[in-house]
């Protein structure tokens, strides 16, 4: 769409929802059909079997409201299986993608469990009664952009702790007034803790949201470190959330939890149910010029592109403002403020372009997200759902166009063994410009 260079909720596939012993091992863990959600909480209506309404769960009426007031009656398939545990205060482990529901479900459960048992006396600063625990800033970000909507008629009070952003002026939030939940990533919260700023031993909930990626970015030292500085499993409600269920995560699930509830969605289904898959068999030197054409399609409205590293993400970026296309960049490299500067001019819809990596991907949550583009073919399969995941949501459809050229095409099979089918391998849809327009 050549104005790009003028201008200057989810279906998934639900599966095991079991209790496991207070000491499971991996090997515990077992899928099966799932029975409808309605048969472990109230029924739906009549015309929706195996869906669970928000309403049946008895919820606080300051959640309830927050809920009504974003127009969801229905549950998604892994809220409908989760909170009918969490409200009673159990654990959970949830094996899920972004875009299945999940930050709502533990969000609900938070708010529900701390109205539902207020503090009687005199309660301190610096003391959060919970926390979550995510990986990125983007994550952190959008998880409390989400808490803000959903709970702003309960009164309770969130802050937001980031690295790259002003130490004091979180501390400032922190004092204002006796804080109900923080979110924050792994880092900045010890930053808190070593600074004798926050205390975390009268935290009734902990979440921690995608461990895999927390234990690929090598944050499990600190997050077992926040996790000690809690009230033991036995005293507190821990929810555990992964996009994998690999040893290590199983391993660190049996740490922390107590006798916990195992849900299981599928990635596949919730990741490409919505979204039109393609691959562009492509040579390296094409690929540019298959991408200018792909932003003159009529039909491409907001677009994100990936690429492996962030030095292909910062070139690319350079290349596409060097022919004209306004386009937004996130990547490991960029500051806090110009991050999230980036994030809300491509969530306003004045920037429709952005180049990104996939740590920084994670946290983007924008409606009407049209297309996505692997520049470069993701060399961790699950990469490749976390990606299309940004597109085809809230009910809406999307295109996933994937480059494979001569250096990458063999990642290809790894993708659709995750998938479970063959993605369709095409020539571009229209010829190519010459790579140095």
């Amino acid at each position: 769409m050549s104005g790009f260079r003028e201008m200057t909720h989810e279906h998934s596939n639900p599966l095991a929802c079991a209790r496991l012993p207070p000491h499971f091992s991996p090997d515990d863990v077992v899928q099966e059909d799932a029975e409808p959600a309605t048969q472990q909480a109230g029924n739906g209506s009549a015309g929706t079997p195996g869906r669970v309404q928000f309403a049946s769960l008895n919820l606080d009426k300051t959640v309830q409201r927050g809920i009504d007031a974003l127009g969801f009656e229905f549950c998604s398939p892994i809220q409908g299986q989760i909170l009918p545990h969490t409200l009673a205060g159990n654990d959970a482990i949830g094996k899920a993608q972004t875009g299945t529901g999940k930050t709502a479900a533990f969000l609900i459960t938070i708010f529900n469990d701390l109205l539902s048992h207020p503090i009687d006396g005199e309660r301190f600063l610096g003391e959060p009664r919970a926390v979550i625990i995510a990986p990125t800033r983007e994550l952190v970000m959008q998880i409390a952009a989400d808490a803000e909507e959903l709970g702003k008629f309960t009164g309770l009070k969130t802050v937001t702790l980031i690295g790259g952003a002003d130490y004091q002026k979180q501390l400032a939030k922190v004092n204002g007034a006796p804080v109900d939940l923080i979110v924050a990533t792994p880092g900045r919260l010890i930053d808190f803790m070593e600074r004798r700023d926050l205390a975390l031993d009268r935290v009734e909930i902990m979440v921690l949201d995608e461990a895999d990626r927390m234990l690929d970015m090598g944050f499990i030292p600190q997050v077992k470190r926040i996790v000690r500085a809690t009230p033991h499993k036995e005293d507190r409600q821990t929810l555990l959330f992964s996009a994998t269920f690999t040893q290590d995560i199983l391993n660190l699930a049996k740490q922390w939890t107590y006798e916990p509830i195992i849900v299981e969605i599928e990635p596949e289904r919730v990741a490409t149910a919505s979204v039109d898959q393609r691959v562009y068999l492509v040579a390296s030197r094409e690929r540019f010029s298959v991408l200018m054409d792909l932003l003159d399609a009529a039909d491409v409205e907001r677009i994100i592109i990936f690429a492996n590293r962030r030095d292909q993400v910062r070139r690319l970026y350079e290349k596409l403002r060097k022919v004209g296309v306004q386009c937004g960049m996130l990547s490991g490299e960029i500051t806090q403020v110009k991050r999230t500067r980036t994030l809300e001019s491509f969530k306003s819809g004045r920037t429709k372009v952005l180049v990104a990596t996939d740590v920084a991907g994670r946290g983007i949550h924008v409606e009407g997200i049209s297309h996505v583009v692997n520049y470069n073919l993701p060399e961790d399969p699950e990469d490749y759902v976390h990606r299309i995941g940004r597109t085809g949501r809230a009910g809406a459809t999307g295109v996933s166009i994937s480059f494979a050229s001569e250096d990458d095409a063999f990642l290809l099979p790894d993708i659709e063994a995750l998938l479970g089918h063959t993605l369709p391998c095409v020539a571009p849809p229209s010829p190519t410009r010459a790579e140095g327009r």
